[in-house]
């Protein structure tokens, strides 16, 4: 279908576009931006005026609950969720049940996936044979079943030879390894972060240095075997720090952080408020605002929405015993947009990271920008509305959110998918 998005405000962060001109789409790509091709006929004209058309958002941290979890979420209300945030491109962690540690369920996912025929799903396999750290998974045949990169999700490697060996295979063919920085023997027992609200509460504690330990051991074996290593999900100020540390040692390193750990604190905990139990936990304020800093000045090169949908009963519980993990994926737009508001930053700037910095990350190449050419996946959005975050507007499977009740900026009205009309709002 030939489609004409008439007069929005184009942002185009990975081509440092932002001006009012329509965006030409046919044969599911963007084939022209201002003047119409030689002998375009649109066969539909959305009216963008007021609004921003974006390129669709590109989301490092997804779990969809399948295969495995059905019962607290499914392929088809997560990918319902995501046109619905105008998300167009998700990374999922390998911890379904069975583990993506097999070509064949890689391959399944991504079958299924197409065949729903809404976002591109981009499968982050196990470093690991079943996530348990023992015997390396087949990566090779794993890449060629249509994964983008290895994981560990929250599933730390405890033999750091096995970690070593992994990374030696991986950056022998150049595969990009994801990490998320968890000790496990430091980390072991808690469910907070470590300071003064976990004490008044009597929650055990996670110390910073269960992230720091780890993030510093990652990163010398990353230096030691050459390996692309993103670390996933910081969640505070001293592992921030050593990042920027391994940089300026000339370490090519990327992180990204998730929406909850820039707007909240382990302040927000409350009285044992379950939908903060997440992991990484709620670090301090002190943390948070590193973080925010760290994301506008793009050390930070990536913001996720880290959705994981927990059913009621994961979530009515005591703290300690409910399952960890926020749904996001509605949720990833106007955080991003609610941040770069009280960042004081650009809008280009602030999408930037949930779209063409996010894509290199991922090394999606025709996704993430509206050059001509290029994938139309395309998320219009009004940034003036306000949207109420509530049980009844989530699509999403998971009503588990710390942000249920709040108004935050920025409503899809639209979210095309390689030129198909996904979603109106």
């Amino acid at each position: 279908m030939k489609i004409r998005i008439a007069n929005g405000r184009v942002i185009d962060p990975a081509n440092k576009t932002d001006c009012v001109q329509d965006v030409f789409i046919a044969d599911g790509k963007i084939v022209a931006l201002g003047s119409a091709p030689d002998g375009f006929v649109a066969e539909k004209t959305i009216d963008a005026s007021g609004l921003v058309v974006a390129p669709g958002l590109i989301d490092l941290s997804a779990r969809l609950r399948e295969p495995g979890f059905e019962y607290r979420a499914t392929l088809e209300s997560e990918m319902d969720a995501a046109m619905a945030g105008g998300i167009t491109s998700l990374a999922i962690p390998p911890d379904t049940d069975p583990v993506l540690d097999e070509p064949g369920l890689v391959e399944m996912l991504c079958y299924r996936a197409k065949k729903l025929n809404r976002a591109h799903v981009y499968p982050v396999a196990a470093l690991t044979l079943g996530l348990k750290g023992e015997r390396l998974s087949e990566m090779a045949e794993l890449v060629e079943a249509g994964c983008v990169a290895f994981s560990q999700a929250n599933v730390p490697i405890v033999d750091n030879t096995v970690l070593m060996r992994a990374m030696q295979y991986a950056a022998t063919f150049d595969f990009r390894v994801w990490l998320q920085p968890i000790a496990p023997f430091l980390s072991r027992g808690g469910y907070a972060h470590d300071g003064e609200v976990a004490t008044r509460l009597g929650l055990p504690g996670i110390p910073v240095a269960a992230e720091t330990v780890a993030l510093f051991t990652y990163l010398q074996l990353a230096r030691i075997t050459q390996t692309r290593l993103h670390i996933t999900r910081l969640s505070s100020a001293e592992g921030l720090h050593l990042i920027d540390q391994a940089r300026a040692d000339g370490m090519d390193v990327t992180c990204d952080v998730s929406i909850n750990h820039v707007h909240l604190s382990d302040m927000d905990i409350g009285y044992f408020d379950a939908n903060c139990h997440l992991i990484p936990p709620l670090r301090s304020q002190r943390d948070r605002d590193a973080l925010c800093r760290g994301l506008a000045e793009g050390r930070i090169n990536a913001l996720c929405s880290d959705h994981t949908p927990v059913d009621d009963d994961g979530k009515l519980t005591p703290f300690s015993e409910s399952e960890a993990g926020a749904t996001g994926l509605e949720l990833l737009l106007p955080l991003t947009l609610k941040w770069a508001e009280r960042a004081g930053l650009p809008l280009i700037d602030a999408l930037a990271r949930v779209t063409s910095d996010a894509a290199a990350i991922i090394g999606i190449t025709k996704a993430g920008h509206l050059s001509p050419g290029a994938r139309a996946d395309v998320c219009i959005f009004d940034p003036e509305a306000q949207v109420c975050i509530n049980r009844d507007s989530l699509r999403s499977q998971g009503k588990n959110t710390p942000f249920l009740g709040l108004e935050l900026p920025g409503k899809v009205r639209y979210t095309l998918v390689e030129g198909q009309l996904m979603f109106i709002g």
